[in-house]
C-alpha cells in the first residue's frame, strides 16, 4: 500500500509537471517593448536631410522633411516631434533609440529602413513604404496609417497599441512576437505571411481582406473564431447553407 501511495504521488507530480510544460508552451510570449530614455537633446538647425547622414542625439521640432533625401541616414537617440515627412526618401535608414511624436506625411520611403527601439506616437501617416524594413523592440501606439506597406518586413517584438491600420500590408513578412491591443485592423493583407506568437485577441477591430490561411502561429479570441468562420469556410471550400 506504502508503495503504491508513492506511486501515486509521483504520477500526480508528474502530471502536474506535464500540465506546468504544456501551458508554457501553449502561453503567448510577449513582446518585448522599447526602453527609450533620450539624452539632452540638441535642436535641429539643418536643411532637409543628406543622404548617409549621421543624427546622434537630435531634436526635430516641427521641421519640414516633405522631399528631403535621407537614404540610408542614421538617427540614433533623436526625436522627431511634428514633423512633415511627404514623400521623404528615407530607404535603408536606421533608427535606433528614437521616439517619432505626431509625424505626418503622405508616401514616406522607408524601404528597407531598421528601426530598433523605436516609438511611434500619433502618427497621421499614409503609404508609408516600409516593405523589406526590419522593426525589432518598435511599438505604434495612437494614430492613424493607411495603406501600410510592411510586405517581406522582419517585424520582432512589436505593438500596434491604440492606433489605426487601415489596409496594411503584411504580405509575405515574419511576424514574431507582435502584438495588436485595441487597434483597429482593416482589410489587412497577410498574404504569405509567417507567424510566431502574434497575439491578436485585443483587437478593437479584426478586417482580414486576405490571408485568413496564414494565421497559423497567430492567436486569437473565441469571438473573432466566429467572426472569421465564413473566411476560414471558404478556405477549405467548405459551403455554408440554412
Amino acid at each position: 500500500m506504502g508503495g503504491m501511495a508513492a506511486s501515486d504521488g509521483r504520477t500526480t507530480r508528474t502530471a502536474g509537471a506535464t500540465r506546468a510544460v504544456k501551458g508554457k508552451k501553449d502561453a503567448v510570449a510577449a513582446a518585448r517593448r522599447p526602453d527609450v530614455r533620450l539624452p539632452p537633446l540638441v535642436p535641429y538647425e539643418g536643411e532637409g536631410l543628406e543622404p548617409d547622414g549621421d543624427y546622434d542625439g537630435v531634436r526635430f521640432d516641427g521641421v519640414d522633411l516633405a522631399d528631403a533625401s535621407g537614404r540610408g541616414a542614421r538617427f540614433m537617440d533623436c526625436a522627431l516631434d511634428g514633423c512633415t515627412l511627404d514623400r521623404a526618401e528615407l530607404a535603408r535608414a536606421r533608427f535606433i533609440d528614437a521616439v517619432l511624436t505626431g509625424v505626418r506625411g503622405v508616401g514616406t520611403g522607408l524601404a528597407e529602413a531598421s528601426l530598433r527601439d523605436v516609438e511611434v506616437v500619433d502618427a497621421r501617416l499614409g503609404g508609408v513604404q516600409l516593405h523589406g524594413a526590419v522593426l525589432e523592440r518598435v511599438v505604434v501606439r495612437g494614430g492613424k496609417i493607411d495603406y501600410l506597406n510592411l510586405r517581406e518586413a522582419r517585424l520582432k517584438d512589436v505593438v500596434f497599441e491604440g492606433c489605426v491600420l487601415s489596409e496594411p500590408d503584411f504580405g509575405g513578412a515574419h511576424l514574431v512576437r507582435v502584438e495588436f491591443r485595441d487597434c483597429v485592423l482593416k482589410r489587412a493583407d497577410f498574404s504569405g505571411a509567417r507567424m510566431e506568437s502574434v497575439d491578436l485577441r485585443a483587437v478593437a477591430e479584426l478586417d482580414i481582406a486576405r490571408g485568413v490561411d496564414r494565421l497559423a502561429g497567430a492567436v486569437i479570441s473565441p469571438s473573432q473564431l466566429m467572426e472569421l468562420a465564413p473566411a476560414f469556410a471558404a478556405q477549405i471550400g467548405v459551403r455554408v447553407e440554412a
